[in-house]
């Protein structure tokens, strides 16, 4: 079993590296709340509660910690000791809220987007401003993943490609698409994930919903199935990978149209590279269905970017200008869905290299189909 978080001196870097683009954008410095953001700068997966927990990060100044004393525990599985930070706990009937205006040494600061406004607004009395955003400042960091951090999503790529091999087992007519989820849910733990991110079995019909989770449906004789299935590995890195299945062999107008969103979903990656952009990626995938004829029946993005989120930046959509870097990592995930009779997507993460792009998926994209 992985470590639930890196080595400290990952964090100590981002934390070197989060203050000097606070200082590049003029602030002086970052208040950052439970959540993403928390557990990407120091490993913390401490929760949100009424009484503040905050990471504050400021230009001048030694970043730490602002905590409520009763719950000081939850900083033991974080990096926090191993990274030396100041610690200030408190005790109700204390203004934490002070303790993190003093920290900062100036009022122009920045909070993750998760705060909520239970803390947002006595920060903003205390501060006399209201905070801006902390995304613009954060995104680019996160956004290009570190070699720790590609290793994580290869490891859950390859955990969640061993689910996929075993779904073909799963699949029968008669068995309902909540007994089909269940299974899988069990095998994504058993292969190597630490929770359960997500999982939608959508047969026949429900195929042709791209985000169906899973219902009393029974499985059919000549269906098409969508197995969308995801965890999260070691410090908290998702997998996301889709397969289409066939319960029988498919009719041939079905065979013909997978092999288009197989030459599309191709495409896509084939596209990938440093300086091409989010949107041409998507348009490579576009394309290749629209002079099909399918292009109506492809009703989302191509992908989006994985991480400790399961959905965070960049994201594969018409325009979105923004170049891919080495380190970028995102689903390519077109599919077509034919509303009330079938669909299918075919879903790769991948990570953008020097010349390419590198997938941590690596089954077949073919359509799988499984005796009926």
């Amino acid at each position: 079993m992985r470590s639930r978080r890196f080595d400290a001196d990952i964090y100590a870097r981002r934390l070197s590296a989060a203050t000097a683009a606070t200082a590049k954008a003029g602030l002086a410095g970052l208040v950052i709340t439970p959540g993403y953001d928390l557990q990407y700068l120091i490993g913390s997966r401490a929760q949100t509660f009424e009484r503040l927990t905050a990471l504050v990060l400021p230009v001048s100044g030694d970043p730490s910690v602002v905590v409520p004393r009763l719950e000081l525990a939850s900083l033991k599985e974080s990096a926090v000791p191993e990274l030396g930070l100041t610690v200030r706990d408190w005790v109700d009937g204390e203004n934490p809220y002070r303790l993190v205006a003093d920290a900062l040494g100036g009022a122009k600061v920045a909070v993750t987007e998760s705060m909520p406004a239970l803390h947002l607004l006595p920060l903003t009395d205390v501060l006399g401003v209201t905070p801006v955003l902390a995304t613009g400042v954060l995104r680019d960091l996160r956004m290009v993943k570190d070699a720790a951090e590609v290793d994580m999503l290869r490891t859950a790529g390859a955990a969640i490609d061993r689910v996929h091999a075993r779904v073909p087992g799963f699949l029968a007519p008669g068995r309902r698409e909540a007994d089909v989820a269940a299974d899988i849910a069990e095998v994504i733990v058993a292969e190597g994930h630490s929770e359960v991110a997500f999982v939608i079995v959508g047969s026949g019909p429900h195929s042709a919903d791209p985000h169906h989770e899973c219902s009393d449906r029974e499985l059919q004789a000549g269906d098409m199935v969508v197995v969308d299935i995801g965890g999260a590995c070691g410090p908290g890195y998702h997998s996301d990978s889709t397969r289409t299945y066939s319960l029988g062999e498919p009719n041939p107008e079905v065979a013909q149209h997978y092999s288009v969103l197989q030459r599309a979903q191709r495409a896509a990656v084939e596209a990938v590279r440093p300086g091409i952009t989010a949107e041409e990626v998507d348009a490579a995938a576009r394309d290749v269905l629209a002079e099909a004829g399918l292009g109506e029946y492809f009703v989302h993005r191509t992908g989006h970017g994985i991480g400790l989120a399961v959905h965070e930046e960049p994201y594969i959509v018409a325009g979105n200008q923004l170049p891919l870097a080495t380190g970028m990592a995102f689903s390519v995930e077109p599919g077509v869905y034919f509303p009330g009779r079938w669909g299918a997507r075919i879903e790769d993460i991948v990570v953008v290299t020097d010349d390419g792009a590198m997938p941590v998926n690596h089954r077949p994209h073919e359509l799988i189909v499984v005796p009926a």
